[in-house]
């Protein structure tokens, strides 16, 4: 017998109950085999299985499904204590990483006044480039990425290993990046503080690199692009 779930990618899941005695009773699906389908589905998925019926509602809010979904996606780290659950926190950690994500296309399209957006207006903000450069306050860290957008030797990287860290009114970012995959990796930091409903950077931190380009080494500014 066949069964079928509601909230996948195409709208439902098949999922093989076996006998034909089991597996549905009174018209709903025993909690095992529930539970087991729900653990393929991905973030949208299981958001919309959880707006079907109370049934689903009910399976969909499940903390081991949203700590299996967090494990899966960020990582298997097991020493985190959401303080809001298990569902908020794998919200706030995939709204952490693609505000990281909205960070390197920034840079990468070299736009100031969205970098300008992008920071908290604060004397504690810093900056540490690739050149080695540390910046501070936000008003000289504006200038520094003015000038990061006129450099020649900028490059597109690779990001591997994103890390993510969620706290009540802050987050960070960890990951490595390479260029052309043979090198590397060096390491990038991004701190974030959370604001008026929003977050804002309060730190970056790439360690510095250099590039051998036949005339010496000379600092190289990397755009890198997660993975």
């Amino acid at each position: 017998m066949m069964a079928l779930l509601n909230g996948s990618e195409n709208g439902e899941i098949a999922v093989e109950t076996g006998e034909a005695d089991w597996g549905v009773h009174d018209g709903a699906i025993v909690p095992e085999i529930t539970k087991h389908a729900i653990s393929y589905l991905d973030y949208p998925s299981l958001c919309r299985l959880s707006m079907t019926n109370s049934h689903m509602r009910q399976a969909a809010n499940d903390a081991n499904a949203w700590k299996a979904l967090y494990h899966k996606d960020f990582t298997l780290e097991h020493n985190i204590r959401p303080p809001n659950g298990w569902k908020a926190y794998c919200a706030a950690t995939r709204t952490i990483v693609n505000t990281n994500t909205e960070f390197f296309r920034i840079v990468r399209e070299s736009s100031l006044p969205a970098m300008s957006q992008f920071w908290l207006n604060a004397d504690y903000v810093k900056c540490f480039h690739a050149t080695g450069d540390f910046i501070y306050p936000s008003t000289l860290v504006m200038e520094s990425w003015r000038l990061a957008f006129r450099w020649d030797n900028v490059a597109d990287f690779q990001g591997r290993d994103v890390k993510a860290r969620v706290l009540t009114q802050m987050a960070w970012v960890t990951m490595s990046a390479y260029i052309e995959m043979e090198n590397g990796p060096f390491n990038v930091t991004n701190v974030y503080e959370f604001q008026n409903g929003r977050c804002y950077m309060v730190h970056h931190h790439t360690s510095t690199f250099f590039l051998n380009i036949g005339i010496g080494h000379l600092p190289l500014h990397g755009q890198v692009a997660p993975g």
